[in-house]
């Protein structure tokens, strides 16, 4: 026979596990953000669940509080971490609005834009075509695994009531993310750029050749089908793409458990 109390202790200690989970799971990728398909019922749900699994394995530490104000002041620490760490799977993912912008910018589809589910926010259509390649190479790649078993080993590294902020740490971080995040943007968008650029210095010189010819209308058909066309070419060469995506929210996600970390 299995005897297991569940005391009011232990309740304190859910509640801050279930702080930090549902904070997670309101902004990660697949099931975080309004537009993702996803009800907040499930949410909310599946975030009970998660924190009904982890209860168990979640260090006990004493917290140490005089009243109720500080006990929501440690729930407001572990909401900020649930953020964070969300914020750092999310963000990676942004990289598809900026090859999107260039890619339509060059193709002449800039003025054209889509509703992205994952964000909620207005892009163009090749960003949100990169988002749901990139977003599908997260599922098949088992990428959502790694996110919530970091979330789960967050705790090892960062304890109840052991949240610490490091403005350095964050700093530094964020700072060699985005110096990769244009990089890997800008290379996306690479193989239609350099076309459509070249196309371009063409097109112009047609138009100093033969100035009777209306280089404007057939310049702008000429860009959607070759910048269409590159696209759909360089379908093939995304799984790279992704895959450094991929490594870099792991790398972030590391770095930013290290920066609240007191260890």
């Amino acid at each position: 026979m299995i005897a297991y109390t569940f005391t009011y202790a232990n309740l304190l200690h859910y509640l801050l596990i279930f702080a930090r989970i549902t904070a997670f799971v309101a902004v990660a990728p697949l099931i975080g953000g309004q537009n993702t398909g996803v009800s907040n019922t499930v949410k909310i749900g599946f975030s009970v669940l998660l924190s009904v699994l982890l209860v168990g394995s979640v260090p006990k530490e004493e917290l140490i509080y005089s009243s109720v104000v500080g006990y929501a002041v440690i729930v407001i620490k572990e909401v900020l971490c649930g953020l964070i760490l969300g914020f750092a799977a999310q963000i990676c993912l942004q990289v598809t609005a900026i090859a999107g912008q260039v890619v339509d910018m060059m193709a002449g589809l800039s003025m054209v834009t889509m509703m992205d589910p994952t964000s909620g926010s207005q892009v163009t259509v090749s960003g949100t075509i990169y988002s749901q390649v990139f977003m599908t190479m997260m599922i098949v790649s088992g990428m959502y695994r790694y996110m919530f078993s970091a979330l789960a080993e967050s705790y090892q590294w960062i304890p109840l009531n052991g949240v610490v902020l490091r403005d350095d740490s964050f700093v530094l971080a964020m700072t060699a993310f985005l110096k990769n995040f244009f990089v890997i943007g800008f290379r996306v968008a690479l193989p239609v750029f350099i076309v459509t650029f070249v196309l371009n210095i063409t097109l112009g010189v047609l138009a100093k050749v033969a100035p009777q010819m209306n280089m404007f209308a057939v310049g702008i058909q000429i860009k959607v089908l070759t910048g269409l066309t590159i696209l759909f070419i360089t379908a093939g060469m995304l799984g790279s793409a992704a895959d450094f995506i991929l490594r870099n929210m792991r790398a972030l996600m590391e770095q930013f458990i290290s920066a609240m970390s007191s260890v």
